[in-house]
């Protein structure tokens, strides 16, 4: 879902991290609130004022979708759901769940704790701009106030449509699984409206920018492919999930992976094993199956082409660690999920310290598209 990303702070356990697309969002908030909105509700203030509106009422709505995602992280943990950190994004923010939630009634309060941040919010804010206006402060100040009341009960009102992945989606899938006790159905049902809602953003868009309002529509439009991509994703990693649960990986492993020694030069490792193979790591075992870690493409990138020949696979490998092997008595998810935690779709499979084999993200897939065609 996200490109590059930049960690911030963590707080109560919780990484927090923005992509790169918000710094473009923080910029466009920040403008078309100094440059459109506060001008036209508040005539009259110089434009260095209305900058720093714009500025703090964008900082202000960074902290309401932290405090917003926030809300879900902490009644997830709550309920043993292991949250890997809140990210934002172009379209607000996430908090990255690793597994499904175990129960109905922790989905449907983990769905709800968000809007009912947002309406919290809301009402503070509110609270606050008409004492501060009641008090006599200036316009720029009960201004931005006013309009981060707003824009948490817009936020809170947006996410509670029944439109999945938003939250209201999600407490409908809650409902639809509690009554029928079958993720797998509540989240088809609730992903469809989810793809429809998508759709009727995305036809939305199209007619407002015909109609002129071009900015708008654009941002109809966005939503609305992100919406119906998230849903369809959604449910794809579900089916993905109930096809692996359960299931050994020693089921898909390659239990004779290719391997390379300590002493093999660099040269010999691109010509005769990368150029040859085409995987992008390769086990460094000893003689005996023992492991002593491993090298990707990574590692040789980072050494000068005329030093190739005199270095080895030995020098430049990384050691064998959590986030590159997974044990043999391990699961297929959670095999799946340390790929998607760590951007690898290879791992070395374990057995005390001994290779045992290779599992690949590809096997799992091939594994996947087989089990949804022969078992509707």
């Amino acid at each position: 879902m996200f490109g590059k990303s930049i960690d911030l702070f963590k707080i109560f356990g919780f990484e927090i991290r923005i992509d790169m697309s918000w710094v473009i969002l923080a910029i466009l908030i920040a403008w078309s609130l100094s440059a459109g909105l506060f001008p036209f509700r508040y005539e009259g203030l110089s434009v260095q004022t209305y900058w720093i509106m714009g500025i703090v009422g964008a900082i202000g709505l960074f902290f309401s979708i932290i405090f917003h995602e926030m809300a879900h992280s902490l009644v997830a943990r709550r309920f043993g759901m292991p949250i890997k950190g809140i990210t934002l994004f172009l379209l607000g923010g996430v908090a990255e769940m690793k597994n499904e939630p175990p129960s109905p009634r922790a989905e449907f309060m983990m769905a709800s704790a968000g809007p009912l941040s947002s309406m919290f919010l809301a009402v503070i804010f509110y609270a606050i701009f008409h004492f501060i206006k009641f008090a006599g402060w200036t316009e720029a100040i009960y201004g931005v106030i006013k309009y981060l009341a707003w824009i948490n009960g817009i936020l809170a009102a947006f996410n509670l449509i029944p439109a999945f992945p938003l939250d209201g989606g999600r407490i409908l899938r809650s409902l639809l699984w509690g009554w029928k006790n079958d993720l797998r159905w509540a989240t088809r049902i609730a992903a469809g409206i989810g793809s429809g809602f998508g759709l009727f953003l995305i036809i939305m868009g199209v007619l407002e920018f015909f109609s002129g309002n071009y900015i708008g529509g654009m941002w109809w439009f966005v939503i609305g492919m992100f919406l119906r991509s998230a849903a369809y994703m959604s449910y794809r990693q579900l089916l993905v999930r109930k096809a692996l649960e359960g299931e050994s990986i020693q089921r898909f492993m390659n239990k004779d992976p290719v391997t390379v020694s300590p002493s093999t030069t660099v040269e010999t490792l691109v010509e005769d094993f990368i150029y040859h193979h085409h995987f992008k790591l390769y086990p460094v075992v000893e003689e005996g199956s023992r492991l002593r870690g491993c090298v990707t493409i990574k590692q040789v990138k980072e050494i000068p082409k005329e030093e190739w020949r005199s270095r080895t696979v030995g020098e430049i490998m990384i050691g064998c660690s959590a986030d590159n092997t997974v044990d043999l008595k391990a699961d297929a998810m959670e095999a799946l999920a340390l790929m998607n935690q760590t951007g690898s779709s290879r791992l070395m499979v374990t057995e005390g310290k001994r290779l045992a084999g290779i599992i690949s993200l590809k096997d799992l897939m091939k594994f996947f598209e087989l089990k949804v065609e022969l078992e509707p």
